[in-house]
C-alpha cells in the first residue's frame, strides 16, 4: 500500500508531529513498507488460536500471610536516627 503525502501529513497530525515537506517525502515510503509488512499478518490462519490477552497464564505471586513473632520494640528502634524512648522522632513538617 503506497501512502500519499496527504495521508502521511494526516498521520503526523494525528500523532501531533510537525513534519516538513522533506520529512513527509522521506517517511512516506518508510511508512508504506511498514504497513505492507503488517498486512502480511492478515494472511496468517489464526482460526485455531484462541483469543488471549497474555501469552502465558498469570498467577498470583503473593505469599500467604502467616502470623509470626513481632520484632521487639527496642530492636526496631535500634537503627533509628532519633527516638523518644518508645517511638521514632521525625522533624516537624507542618508549620
Amino acid at each position: 500500500m503506497k501512502l500519499s503525502l496527504v495521508e502521511v501529513r494526516h498521520i503526523a497530525q494525528l500523532s501531533r508531529l510537525a513534519l516538513s515537506e522533506d520529512e513527509a517525502e522521506l517517511y512516506a515510503p518508510q511508512l508504506s513498507k511498514i504497513i505492507d509488512y503488517v498486512e502480511q499478518l492478515n494472511n496468517l490462519d489464526t482460526s485455531a488460536i484462541e483469543p488471549t490477552s497474555h501469552i502465558i497464564a498469570l498467577n498470583n505471586v503473593m505469599a500467604d500471610d502467616i502470623m509470626g513473632a513481632s520484632l521487639p520494640r527496642l530492636e526496631a528502634l535500634k537503627n533509628a536516627p532519633d527516638t523518644t524512648g518508645k517511638f521514632y522522632r521525625i522533624p516537624k513538617i507542618i508549620e
